[in-house]
């Protein structure tokens, strides 16, 4: 039997009142079809997932991606990471290639290139890891400058006093230490272990 035989036989016995009764119960049936729906899919992928993420077994042998990288290492791979997001623009709380802010931009390369998950907030950042010597910087440091009373500004130290950053006018640059700018408001230099 069809739907608008049903509507026909309950409005001929009970009247109007429990038409719209059952359409109610048609749109709430049509509801509850779709919820279940959507459960068995989410309990499919999760399943997936589950299945997926049991079956890999780690190689206790250590490997290069694993190891430590050397100075040289992780200069190159810094480099590569400007390439590949140089000129990006600045956005206050961005976090894709569509505009991205200092601290973010520090976070996105710290855990694409290192595994490494930082803070997100260049506040929280300055506290991460140790403070270090201007005479033993090296690839990857932080570095952290006061440009305002309470605004903080972090980049990652490359190698001869320069430093990658998301500027506010140019977006993801490369700048010198050494510019009377940044030499004026520089606050501290951070190493966080990757």
């Amino acid at each position: 039997m069809d739907v608008k035989a049903i509507y026909r036989q309950i409005k001929k016995r009970r009247g109007r009142a429990k038409i719209r009764f059952v359409r109610k119960t048609k749109v709430e049936s049509q509801i509850c079809f779709c919820m279940d729906k959507f459960f068995s899919l989410m309990t499919a992928v999760f399943l997936c997932f589950s299945i997926t993420a049991c079956s890999h077994v780690s190689d206790p042998r250590p490997s290069k991606n694993n190891a430590v990288p050397n100075k040289e290492t992780v200069t190159d791979r810094l480099y590569s990471q400007y390439d590949k997001w140089k000129g990006v623009r600045y956005k206050m709380g961005g976090l894709s290639k569509n505009g991205v802010d200092c601290s973010g931009f520090v976070y996105l390369t710290y855990l694409e290139l290192f595994g490494k998950k930082l803070p997100r907030s260049t506040r929280v950042q300055s506290r991460v890891g140790k403070d270090i010597q201007r005479d033993k910087w090296r690839s990857g440091d932080l570095v952290f400058f006061k440009t305002g009373w309470t605004v903080r500004h972090v980049g990652i130290y490359l190698e001869n006093n320069s430093f990658m950053h998301a500027s506010k006018k140019k977006g993801i640059i490369i700048s010198s230490l050494d510019d009377p700018y940044w030499k004026s408001k520089y606050w501290k230099t951070k190493r966080v272990d990757f």
